[in-house]
């Protein structure tokens, strides 16, 4: 703990304003039920599109205004933080498993091994990932499950090749050949001496891929491809309001910050913990 402390003393003013904005989001995604004045899909038709508290009009019932249903603004938002946060963990560790695990493979092994997930790797990349998540959803359906799944096995890749990368320099090193020459399994050698040495990077990208896949299932959902209507997302949120941003900016422009901003954060975040958990990639 000690250790921890000190470490943030001397993090950067970003990676200060990032550890904030993180702890916020993963507190409001915690307690929605009770931080949110409102229920997420309670529907007053009488309510409809009162401003933000500090635009003209606005009133202290709903901070943030309320949508073309009268839902208020701020409660969904504070609701689609669950969603976001979810989607944003289970994706990554499908893919950070996924990808550490054939990375691991071709690195290891090598040979026809090696060619067949590069290739596989060389097919992946060739297509935009918009295009096979809306494939895949397609064939899977909507769902909250099948969004994690999808984003989960079309970003495996990046973890795969670095993952490879320090595998083939790893399996050259003295205690390795070593660990071979005593008699060591493969498996012994790759969970025991290989896994531990490269997890660190593993896990580096997996705290910077975490807002790539908090965009992609914003933008499965805005394109009406991702979570169902009935749930409060900032991606369905952003594209209910898209009919009405020129007398109803806020429908759109809020949950759109909200993202930015959780995105952002999420960047200074993987930033920070790349510099404690890799000084040589602290950037000068």
């Amino acid at each position: 703990m000690k250790k921890l402390i000190k470490t943030l003393k001397k993090s950067t003013a970003t990676a200060k304003l990032g550890l904030i904005i993180t702890a916020i989001w993963i507190f409001c995604a915690i307690f929605a039920p009770l931080l949110a004045p409102y229920g997420p899909n309670e529907v007053n038709t009488s309510k409809r599109f009162i401003p933000p508290i500090f635009a003209e009009k606005g009133t202290n019932e709903h901070i943030l205004g309320t949508d073309e249903m009268g839902r208020d603004v701020l409660t969904r938002i504070i609701y689609g933080s669950r969603i976001s946060l979810i989607v944003g963990i289970m994706a990554v560790v499908v893919s950070l498993i996924l990808g550490t695990t054939l990375g691991l493979l071709a690195g290891y092994y090598g040979g026809w091994v090696d060619s067949i997930i590069m290739r596989i790797v060389d097919v992946m990349l060739s297509f935009p990932f918009i295009f096979m998540a809306l494939v895949l959803m397609a064939v899977l359906g909507s769902g909250l499950t099948n969004v994690i799944v999808v984003i989960g096995i079309t970003g495996w890749v990046p973890y795969a090749r670095t993952v490879r990368a320090q595998t083939l320099s790893l399996k050259e090193r003295e205690f390795i050949t070593a660990s071979d020459t005593i008699g060591c399994n493969d498996m012994r050698i790759i969970l025991k001496h290989i896994l531990p040495n490269i997890i660190d990077s593993a896990i580096i990208l997996g705290t910077l891929e975490m807002s790539s896949a908090i965009l992609s299932e914003a933008s499965l959902t805005f394109l009406g491809m991702g979570i169902p209507p009935s749930m409060a997302t900032w991606g369905s949120m952003v594209a209910s309001g898209r009919e009405y941003i020129y007398t109803a900016w806020w429908i759109t422009a809020l949950p759109g910050l909200a993202i930015f901003l959780v995105c952002l954060a999420i960047n200074f975040v993987g930033d920070w913990v790349r510099d404690v958990r890799d000084p040589r990639l602290r950037s000068t």
